[in-house]
């Protein structure tokens, strides 16, 4: 994996407070898991950026290999990955995520 993938994730998640990477767009979700985190923050209401990892392969296999978390769609917060589609789920019953995006 090119180190320029890294630089340019870890841009992109200090870029912005809360980062999806995911399969598709949040208008167009190409994925079950990914169409439930979209909906778990639109619960929450917190502006988010969020990458298409279909459109561009680098980031697609770079992102996984970045968090070492090996399935996508991934959420990062304040620059720390938080989890995949059963954490954030799991946060979002439990009032932890709402919680955790209370500040941002």
């Amino acid at each position: 994996m090119p180190e320029d993938i890294f630089q340019r994730i870890k841009s992109q998640i200090e870029e912005a407070k809360i980062v999806l990477y995911m399969k598709g767009t949040p208008a167009m979700p190409q994925c079950g898991f990914s169409q439930a985190i979209i909906s778990a923050l639109g619960d929450v209401g917190k502006p988010y950026v969020a990458y298409n990892v279909l459109d561009d392969p680098s980031l697609r296999e770079g992102i996984k290999q970045y968090s070492n978390w090996p399935t996508i769609p991934q959420l990062y917060v304040d620059g720390e990955f938080v989890g995949g589609c059963d954490i954030v789920m799991g946060m979002l019953e439990s009032g932890e995520l709402a919680k955790l995006l209370a500040d941002k």
